[in-house]
């Protein structure tokens, strides 16, 4: 009983995650603007320290054989490490979603607005870092992540959808990317858009989005085909 991954837990260490991204936009009220760095790095320890405790909670509650602690326990050290070195490359590409926002919407004044209140910049943050930790193959906690950001924004993307530079989420209400969904550069989707799959088929059952692509309120795309570069639908 209570041996599972906390969902409290990993929603604290996504709000830490988020300090980490954009330091000075989220932060405790105790911080001083004057001490963001080296409270940056309490984050980057606590969030370390807190998500290793949570990897390991979830491969022992998955674990299919007879639990060898000890491997576990490497097991959730290395995935952790890895997962940390990896939020440089995160940001970068929160870097482009950010202009993809500022530039795709007329109504952006501020890049800060983007952050503080686009629904879809957040969903879109929660999945980068969702999605490497689904890549290590990492149990339950990416699912968590990115449902915790679905029940704020109502914008549901699986943690493996694959999806490039440049996304843009337009007021996001009701958008749902399924789990083998690929994803170009440069597209934009905006609220009711669901990319999803069909049957209950093993493997690629979602659709394949090219480049600067355009999609619009409410479509529903479903299943395994391309739409290719450049188009409007």
């Amino acid at each position: 009983l209570f041996n599972q991954p906390s969902k409290e837990e990993i929603i604290a260490i996504v709000e830490d995650l988020l300090k980490i991204v954009y330091p000075g936009y989220y932060r405790d009220r105790s911080y001083k603007i004057y001490n963001i760095k080296s409270n940056s790095t309490v984050t980057i320890e606590d969030v370390a320290y807190h998500l290793n405790k949570q990897i390991l909670l979830a491969l022992k509650y998955t674990a299919k054989e007879e639990n060898d602690v000890e491997k576990l326990t490497e097991q959730a050290e290395k995935d952790t490490v890895t997962f940390l070195k990896k939020i440089p490359d995160v940001r970068a590409m929160l870097e482009t979603e950010l202009e993809a926002a500022f530039q795709g919407d007329p109504a952006a004044k501020y890049r800060d607005e983007i952050i503080l209140s686009y629904p879809g910049m957040f969903a879109i943050t929660v999945n980068r870092l969702a999605h490497e930790l689904f890549l290590l193959e990492v149990p339950l906690i990416p699912r968590i992540m990115t449902e915790y950001a679905h029940s704020i924004t109502g914008i549901d993307i699986h943690p493996g959808a694959t999806i490039g530079k440049y996304f843009f989420i337009d007021h996001g209400t009701g958008v749902v990317v399924g789990e083998t969904t690929i994803i170009g550069d440069r597209v934009k989707i905006y609220q009711g858009v669901t990319l999803g799959g069909v049957g209950t088929k093993k493997g690629k059952r979602h659709p394949t989005i090219g480049n600067n692509v355009l999609i619009g309120a409410g479509a529903k795309i479903h299943g395994d085909f391309e739409v290719g570069d450049n188009c409007q639908i």
